[in-house]
């Protein structure tokens, strides 16, 4: 069995200590654990976030294997289940809250009041706007990061992050619409890792305030 240790050296490696430290003491939410969620969440893993908070409702699909970090024997059960088994396989040692739960206006105040950063994965357009709002002006001072824009097979300079105001980043292309056009997963998946990548720079104080 390899170690803890052994696991944090190897994702941590050519990391600082006060990277490594900054990394392990963050707590991340996704919401969402779809094509973007699933892929953001083995990122912030392969990093060693200290904690993930994981959230969805739904469950395995045949249709999801195009873009989501599942398998065939995945199929029927709930995303937030089977999306820990395969974290697990990176870091059995990961903290995950993983909860089959949908998340609304009232619960979130407790389903994500303890973390750091939000990631939105949702693919509803008014749950994206619920959760956005709800988080801004009810959770001071967390750093949401969401989505929009992640359809068709736009070249991959499309696929940006910015910051949008204090505590609300946005990544996507901004225009594409999945109503339209169809999913590619390369796609989705760069837009995914530009979450984690984010999420990763305010954790390391690389974004400015």
């Amino acid at each position: 069995m390899i170690s803890k240790e052994e696991i944090n050296a190897a994702l941590g490696k050519g990391l600082t200590q006060a990277q490594l430290d900054a990394l392990h003491n963050a707590r991340v939410a996704v919401v969402g654990l779809g094509g973007l969620g699933s892929n953001i969440a083995v990122a912030l893993t392969r990093l060693g976030i200290g904690q993930l908070y994981l959230y969805d409702f739904d469950k395995v699909e045949l249709s999801n294997l195009n873009r989501q970090y599942y398998f065939l024997d995945d199929i029927g059960q709930y995303k937030a289940d089977a999306l820990v088994k395969h974290l697990r396989q990176i870091n059995p040692y990961a903290a995950l809250h993983s909860q089959v739960i949908k998340v609304t206006e009232d619960n979130i105040p407790t389903l994500l009041g303890d973390c750091d950063i939000i990631c939105e994965a949702l693919d509803d357009a008014a749950a994206k706007a619920m959760l956005v709002s709800t988080v801004l002006s009810t959770l001071s001072g967390k750093k949401l990061i969401a989505s929009s824009g992640i359809a068709g097979f736009g070249k991959a300079e499309e696929i940006t992050s910015k910051k949008i105001t204090k505590n609300l980043y946005l990544c996507g292309d901004g225009n594409s619409d999945f109503h339209d056009l169809p999913l590619c997963g390369a796609r989705v998946t760069l837009c995914a890792m530009q979450q984690a990548l984010l999420a990763a720079r305010i954790i390391l104080d690389l974004e400015e305030n």
